[in-house]
């Protein structure tokens, strides 16, 4: 069983920025692409970004992109999601996923069979 423990959720104004990490419980990140959904009450579970094992690709949400990034730290065996610019439509549950192999899915929730607990994230002024 993959398991996985996000971090670094909280309360920030518009304009503002985080850095989530996601942590695996018991085994390494070398081999697993890892993706961040988020989720509003009421809606599915939404594709923000996601990297890859098998050659570090990164892929974003159009919402997402130019604002925040996906990044590996091999030496804390964590990998993170900075997020600038806040916006208030960023507020959610933010969770990590892995399909189990080296590839992104894309956005495909399907294809993601392990996660973490969540972390949230509020943008509020």
């Amino acid at each position: 069983q993959l398991q996985l423990v996000e971090s670094g959720g909280g309360l920030v104004q518009p304009g503002g920025s985080l850095r989530l990490s996601c942590t695996p419980s018991g085994f390494t990140l070398d081999y697993y692409a890892i993706a961040w959904f988020r989720q509003v009450p009421e809606k599915e579970r939404e594709g923000v970004s996601c990297m890859s094992a098998a050659d570090s690709s990164t892929y974003y949400s159009d919402s997402v992109k130019g604002r925040f990034t996906i990044s590996r730290d091999v030496a804390n065996n964590t990998v993170y999601l900075q997020m600038n610019n806040l916006e208030p439509e960023d507020t959610a549950v933010y969770y990590c996923g892995t399909s189990g192999d080296t590839r992104c899915y894309g956005f495909d929730l399907t294809q993601y069979d392990y996660w973490g607990q969540g972390t949230k994230v509020t943008v509020s002024s």
